[in-house]
């Protein structure tokens, strides 16, 4: 069978290379926050933010990925794909051990397949193409797919498809094994201590198959509650690293203008946090597109980039961000013009109905942000009516399109067939999530791109089906794209090489070392 080799080793000592300009320094150990604290550290059956921040540093997937969200060999060494894009080879590292010295092989990554079909929607959604998995050797995968599916070398990341131990798992009830409760992975640290509501302990991994790394002794996440006392705590010098999302952004100018601080808004590539507000395309006056297009004309986005978020994110400029594969920005775009919003609003016969408008509840940073569109539906002549809720509130509403305007923001996961599709495709359209199709937004037209767009071989063909499908949304508006979000991460500026890959600190203390 004739393959072509996509990436080798070469690529990523390349990488290393460069990212290793400076000589690194060996011991000590990083006190970062983890905000809010995780419900559980195995990323096989909770895949929530944090924890997938902390254990993307005890798990490992077959792959990671760069900044411009090529494949980079993690577990997996070398990988092949073949002509007609169906079978996959995989040719895995020697010598690798799970944190119990147990040796990682091929029947691992046959297992965790399984496991992950069971307790991952999202890795479920991901292997929907999959036919079988054969495992020749202890060092060999062999994934057959039923037909192409584009964005498979794009699945691998740790949290995405974390790979499991077959030893600890295998005939046990996954959701009670006690090792859940101290989870055992093959990454460079290895768990050591939770005390609940203070802190999770993690220490470097004496056997990592990687010669010198890492360079950390220990990782302190510390659990603070209140973002006020978060940001005291790196001002006091008590924490190192604040990731992405732990303080407002307000604060955010503040700290890095203290001494010895470095920002960066950089290791969010692949999941290109994207927001919008709902738009309920079903009832009401959002159910008119002429007025759904008022709205993007009416709010000045580049006030909330600016003043909102302190810079830190981009006006978007339809369903795909800028940092993922086939975006384009030649679409209908809509600058912030209230007299076309109000002239669009008069086409659309609104008559002044009330809005319901449901802020993010993540803090004070969405709650000034809501209050900002607020005040622009309103100049225009919106009549809006703001409800305030709770995150479990928020969740019940947007789940059961219980709004009429809502804000949110989701990630993208570097291809449109796996994070962008799921927001606008009618088969996802159900009650009861809220990420989903929540808009009600159905267009046979999209179905088929989307469906043509994940299978499509080889790529130059998936291009021209996004690009079409990006110009068809932009002109219909199920939803109001606001901006593609940053969430800086703070860090004393002696913690070396944190970010170096496209998911940032979720793996990013493998190559980290403190110059001391």
């Amino acid at each position: 069978m004739l393959k072509r080799v996509v990436l080798s080793l070469l690529v990523a000592n390349a990488l290393s290379t460069a990212a290793f300009a400076e000589e690194p320094k060996s011991g000590g150990v990083i006190n970062a926050v983890i905000q809010p604290e995780p419900p559980g550290l195995m990323v096989g059956l909770v895949q929530n933010g944090p924890t997938q921040m902390v254990a993307g540093n005890i798990y490992e997937g077959l792959l990671r990925y760069s900044p411009k969200l090529e494949p980079l060999p993690g577990l997996a060494e070398s990988w092949s794909v073949s002509e007609d894009g169906k079978i996959y080879t995989f040719k895995l590292r020697k010598g690798v051990t799970w944190h119990d010295n147990k040796p990682f092989t091929s029947a691992d990554v046959a297992f965790s397949i399984d496991f992950l079909k069971q307790t991952h929607p999202r890795a479920r959604g991901n292997l929907a193409q999959l036919d079988k998995v054969e495992t020749p050797d202890d060092y060999t995968v062999v994934f057959t797919l039923k037909q192409p599916f584009g964005p498979f070398l794009g699945i691998f990341e740790v949290g995405s498809l974390p790979m499991i131990p077959k030893h600890i798992y295998e005939g046990t009830d996954y959701k009670t094994n006690p090792t859940n409760n101290t989870p055992i992975g093959t990454g460079p640290f290895m768990f050591k201590e939770w005390q609940k509501g203070s802190f999770i302990r993690l220490v470097k991994n004496p056997n990592y198959y990687i010669k010198g790394l890492p360079h950390l002794d220990e990782i302190y996440w510390h659990v603070i509650p209140d973002a006020a006392a978060r940001a005291v705590a790196f001002e006091t010098g008590k924490v190192d690293v604040l990731p992405g999302g732990s303080v407002e952004n307000f604060d955010v100018p503040r700290l890095t203008k203290l001494k010895n601080v470095c920002v960066t808004g950089a290791g969010w590539e692949f999941f290109s946090p994207h927001s919008w507000l709902w738009l309920n395309n079903r009832q009401g006056p959002t159910a008119n597109k002429k007025f759904r297009q008022a709205l993007m004309y009416a709010i000045d986005r580049n006030f909330a980039k600016d003043v909102i978020w302190n810079g830190l994110a981009k006006v978007a400029t339809g369903p795909s961000a800028s940092t993922i594969k086939y975006y384009t920005d030649k679409v209908t775009t809509y600058d912030y013009d209230p007299a076309k919003a109000k002239a669009l609003l008069k086409e659309a016969g609104y008559k002044g109905e009330k809005v319901r408008l449901l802020p993010l509840p993540y803090g004070e940073t969405w709650q000034r942000w809501a209050e900002a569109v607020k005040q622009n539906l309103q100049d225009v002549g919106i009549n809006v009516e703001m409800i305030a809720t709770d995150v479990p509130g928020w969740n019940q509403k947007v789940s059961d399109w219980d709004y009429d305007i809502a804000f949110t923001y989701l990630y993208q996961y570097g291809d449109p067939a796996l994070g962008v599709g799921r927001n606008y495709i009618s088969s996802q359209i159900s009650k009861g999530s809220p990420f989903n199709n929540v808009e009600g937004y159905s267009n046979p037209e999209i179905d088929q791109l989307f469906a043509d767009g994940a299978t499509a071989f080889p790529d130059s063909k998936r291009e021209d089906i996004y690009l079409k499908a990006q110009k068809i949304l932009t002109d219909d508006v199920p939803v109001a794209w606001q901006l593609e979000l940053q969430f800086p991460t703070i860090t004393r500026c002696n913690v070396k090489n944190l970010v170096t890959t496209a998911i940032g600190v979720n793996d990013g203390f493998r190559d980290a070392w403190l110059d001391k």
